[in-house]
């Protein structure tokens, strides 16, 4: 569509990723696999929040949020991505690549601050075990929640309202398999230089500073736990902390990579590829890492599953 002497882009193709032909279907499998596993642990650990009483404490009121955003997270790309894997035409409207652009910064920026608040939660518990009842009080759980939510709205708000003001013209292929910024930016004819500084200045507030304090956190929780554990509890949290710093590494790592660390001779690929770890395979860890491994959760579970049983057992 033209409007005046210039094109004005109606929707654009999503190359997806650079798979040969012959193993289009093994990758087809594996990413709904992966997709499914995202969903179902996640579902399983909201569910058991939601239905048993002993997990109604803060930390597990994070964890289901925690989930909850993981889960959006993944659907923000990977259905896009199965069903572009299946189509001749892989295209999504300029409407749906804003839509999709939203909700990826949306649900993005939710698990940083999540993760965030996750780690101050167990820095409380382990470092001021006899005051966290007082300090980790129900008004302050919800104020944190609320202020995550609410903060991730504007975030994504902002950067997909600069986004909108700029103008695509002839080239309308993003070698990408969902609606990311930096291949946004690129393909557009207008001056990108206030998003660019926009993407720095709040990436920084938005990842790089949630990051840090994670770290401090951590650090804070193995210095304590050194000063009064036996070996054995000393191995458990290590145990613990070295799982949970692993896929915060992994989704901090690749997202200060990719947005505000850029390197001139980053290939498209290996962008996908760095794409790939963060929104599909940090959302499907989480549920192992945070919750399926931990005893509470174990025993829910088999709660659960134990009153399901007792009608066919009588």
């Amino acid at each position: 569509m033209t409007e005046g002497n210039q094109t004005v882009i109606s929707q654009f193709l999503l190359l997806g990723l650079p798979i040969p032909p012959e193993h289009q279907h093994l990758f087809y499998a594996l990413f709904l696999t992966m997709y499914l596993t995202t969903v179902l642990g996640n579902l399983i650990i909201i569910i058991l929040i939601l239905l048993d009483s002993h997990l109604h404490t803060p930390m597990y009121l994070f964890l289901s949020n925690l989930s909850f955003s993981d889960l959006c997270f993944s659907s923000v790309t990977m259905p896009k991505l199965l069903q572009n894997m299946h189509s001749l035409i892989p295209s999504i409207s300029y409407a749906g690549c804003l839509a999709q652009l939203y909700f990826y910064l949306y649900f993005a920026d939710l698990e940083s601050f999540l993760l965030v608040v996750m780690a101050y939660d167990r820095y409380v518990a382990i470092c001021f075990p006899l005051h966290y009842t007082s300090i980790m009080s129900p008004k302050l759980c919800v104020s944190l929640l609320v202020l995550s939510w609410v903060l991730t709205t504007f975030h994504a708000m902002l950067h997909t309202l600069l986004l909108a003001r700029l103008s695509f013209c002839e080239d309308n292929v993003i070698p990408h398999f969902f609606c990311d910024i930096s291949p946004l930016l690129k393909l557009s004819c207008s001056d990108t230089h206030v998003n660019e500084l926009v993407i720095f200045i709040m990436g920084g507030l938005v990842i790089v500073i949630p990051f840090l304090l994670i770290i401090v956190s951590y650090a804070q929780i193995v210095s304590s736990i050194l000063k009064v554990s036996s070996v054995r509890g000393i191995h458990k949290v290590f145990s613990t902390c070295g799982s949970h710093l692993s896929v915060v590494s992994l989704f901090y790592g690749t997202i200060i990579g990719l947005y505000l660390c850029p390197s001139a001779n980053n290939s498209t690929v290996k962008e996908t590829v760095m794409a790939m770890m963060y929104t599909v395979v940090t959302p499907m860890l989480n549920p192992f890492i945070y919750s399926l491994r931990n005893r509470d959760m174990k025993g829910a579970l088999a709660r659960l599953l134990c009153k399901k049983k007792i009608p066919f057992c009588l």
